[in-house]
């Protein structure tokens, strides 16, 4: 856990929802090197489920101001970073207010909406020099980036192909949700739970896409719960990405690297890391430093104890992989050009 001395990170938390307060959760065992100093959060409910998670720690729920413009007016100079945790259609507009007020931000995933917009947040994190981490728990996770460094070391050979597959019964539980709101989610399955998908294993394979076909199915909601990805690299190695939304209740992935003198297996959000060498008849796990989460990461790359694996960067990458696959579902799966500019 990175040392920040007597004077602990001093944090907003904008957006209260559920996978905020998992985030919360996570980062009151860090007590240490955070304070959570005020939250954004238009829902009563949401805050006060938000509140609880306090009153169990022993804490004092954090003030809530509902309006983000308001919070920063009022809060700014009392804050280091902001961590934002909310739809994917107010991401970018809410990280450049951040940006510009001088926090570092922590980003919730998928970053952005399209390429257009990661474009305009590099250039907002280039203009006021300040950090911006996405909150890929794939690209932080100590699993994925071992697994990168394995793939680029060439110790296991060039990459033949990637194959990954992501489900879980996400279509019945997120009915009546923004996330199957398309003008607020940008996406379905695919793009939720499924970026994670989409984000490791582009990281794993470390190049541009450069050919895309894909076939999205709604399945009867308004949004995509089904996917199938084929995808070249611009090495020639192939990759398949499979992702069903519509499973039995579970939540689960399983992504293969297959190279020349190994095969890698890992999830897409780094809960495990396997190996078979050649000449090994099984995968064996391989052994890596626990962490606490995102926000631990983050803390490490704003104290400069590791680069940042997941900058805006990365949500580029990702999101010119997704305008790929909306390209290619829109012609029935044609193949399509991957824009990497």
């Amino acid at each position: 856990m990175p040392d920040t001395g007597a004077n602990p990170v001093r944090a907003a938390i904008i957006g209260c929802g559920g996978m905020a307060r998992h985030h919360i959760r996570q980062m009151l065992q860090q007590q240490d090197t955070t304070r959570i100093e005020v939250v954004c959060e238009p829902s009563p409910a949401a805050y006060a489920a938000a509140g609880e998670i306090f009153k169990v720690a022993g804490l004092e729920p954090p003030p809530n101001q509902p309006d983000l413009a308001r919070l920063l007016a009022g809060y700014g100079d009392r804050l280091d970073a902001a961590f934002i945790i909310t739809p994917h259609a107010y991401h970018h507009g809410q990280t450049v207010a951040c940006l510009e007020q001088g926090l570092d931000v922590l980003l919730e995933k998928p970053m952005v909406m399209n390429a257009a917009e990661a474009r305009s947040l590099i250039a907002a994190r280039d203009r006021t020099g300040k950090l911006l981490v996405v909150a890929f728990p794939g690209s932080l996770s100590p699993r994925i980036r071992m697994a990168a460094a394995m793939l680029r070391s060439g110790e296991v050979g060039p990459i033949l192909s990637i194959s990954g597959v992501v489900w879980q019964n996400w279509g019945p539980t997120t009915v009546g949700t923004w996330r199957q709101q398309p003008q607020i989610s940008g996406g379905g399955f695919l793009f939720d739970t499924g970026a994670h998908m989409l984000n490791t294993v582009a990281d794993l394979a470390g190049e541009d896409f450069v050919e895309v076909a894909a076939w999205l199915d709604n399945n009867g909601r308004p949004v995509d719960t089904r996917a199938a990805v084929i995808a070249r690299l611009s090495s020639g190695a192939m990759v398949t990405i499979n992702g069903c939304g519509e499973a039995i209740p579970s939540c689960a992935s399983d992504v293969r690297v297959f190279c020349a003198k190994a095969i890698v297996r890992t999830g897409i959000w780094g809960e495990f890391l396997e190996i078979q060498r050649y000449g090994h008849k099984r995968l064996r796990t391989v052994q890596v430093p626990p962490s606490l989460g995102v926000w631990e990461q983050f803390l490490a790359v704003r104290e400069g104890l590791m680069p940042n694996p997941c900058p805006p960067e990365v949500g580029l990458r990702m999101a010119r992989l997704w305008d790929a696959i909306k390209a290619s579902a829109a012609k029935g799966g044609v193949p399509v050009q991957a824009q990497n500019g």
